[in-house]
């Protein structure tokens, strides 16, 4: 059989996007809406590359996945995490405001991708959830949430993003430390029993999250009876 899928779209060069929205996830991380002045259409699971240049020209770049699902649009969001002495993350959170610009480049990444047309089991510890909410919400706006099924693991309510989003019968969510009052599940380290108690054939497992998480959360997929050939796992360390 021919494969006719389309191949996933290449960076282009850098350009000057104009912040027009920003807000707050969780006290510790912000969603910055840009607009971009050329189309980069990007594959929900991709990322851009946000490059900060300083008045003596010592520039820092730092890759950010997009949380928007992909739509045609000439906009883009991405959420950033301000870790302590964070480089980057800190001038996003502390600096920048709606009306300044931004250098990216992008969509990068033709691995860690969801197109919309296949069964995919979503799996994110902490900030992984942002390359997977991008996968959620094109589903969403497809009509096709029944192709998806997404556990987010977080130590506590505060650290979840997007919470007003994960609801519906297509997300768990998994608090590991610190649950809210009557949660049904008591706190607790992902586990077997949380992911689902049938996988579909043909389904692709995407997991995002540390190292740690990764190999856990890979663990309990492999334990599952999936095979490795069909899970994707994208590892982070801090961007600073």
């Amino acid at each position: 059989m021919t494969d006719t899928t389309p191949p996933a779209p290449t960076p282009g060069r850098w350009q000057t996007a104009v912040v027009v929205g920003v807000h707050p996830e969780t006290p510790t991380a912000k969603t910055f809406r840009l607009t971009l002045p050329e189309p980069s259409p990007h594959l929900a699971g991709q990322h851009f590359v946000v490059r900060l240049t300083a008045p003596d020209g010592y520039t820092a770049s730092r890759s950010y996945s997009v949380a928007s699902a992909p739509d045609g649009s000439h906009e883009i969001e991405i959420t950033v995490e301000r870790l302590p002495d964070g480089e980057v993350s800190s001038f996003l959170h502390d600096e920048v405001v709606v009306g300044d610009t931004l250098e990216v480049r992008g969509p990068i990444g033709g691995w860690f991708v969801w197109r919309g047309n296949s069964p995919a089991l979503l799996i994110g510890g902490g900030s992984g959830v942002v390359p997977l909410m991008a996968m959620l919400r094109l589903a969403r706006r497809t009509g096709r949430s029944d192709l998806v099924r997404l556990v987010v693991s977080v130590r506590r309510p505060a650290d979840l993003y997007y919470w007003q989003e994960l609801v519906g019968p297509e997300v768990s969510v998994v608090f590991s430390r610190e649950a809210p009052a009557a949660w049904p599940r008591p706190p607790g380290h992902l586990a077997q029993q949380d992911l689902p108690s049938t996988l579909t054939g043909g389904t692709t497992a995407y997991v995002c999250g540390s190292s740690g998480f990764a190999d856990a959360a890979t663990g309990l997929l492999m334990e599952a009876g999936m095979p490795s050939a069909m899970i994707r796992v994208e590892r982070f360390g801090p961007t600073r």
